[in-house]
């Protein structure tokens, strides 16, 4: 059980970043490291991080669909991280 979580967790990570990485490749006209400069730049750390956590809904349904059940729920789990991490940065922000 534990271990099934730990993979639904590992691939959402896997799916947040993915997710970020496509988000700043297709949505933005620099490369990629002057993007994330000016990301870090403009304290928009926490709505990247959204955008790119968009990719675990696909994931959590796929889980879903082949009755993973305790893999659709370390992908909550790293959800409910992001979500609070996004919290973080904007209570804590500049």
């Amino acid at each position: 059980m534990k271990k099934e979580m730990l993979i639904g967790f590992m691939v959402a990570i896997v799916a947040t970043s993915f997710g970020c990485f496509l988000f700043i490749e297709f949505f933005s006209t620099y490369d990629f490291y002057e993007s994330l400069a000016l990301i870090k730049e403009g304290n928009l750390e926490g709505k990247v991080l959204v955008i790119g956590a968009i990719a675990n809904f696909f994931v959590f349904f796929v889980f879903l669909k082949k009755k993973q059940i305790y893999r659709a729920r370390g992908v909550l789990m790293e959800t409910f991280l992001i979500a609070f991490i996004v919290l973080l940065l904007t209570l804590f922000s500049k």
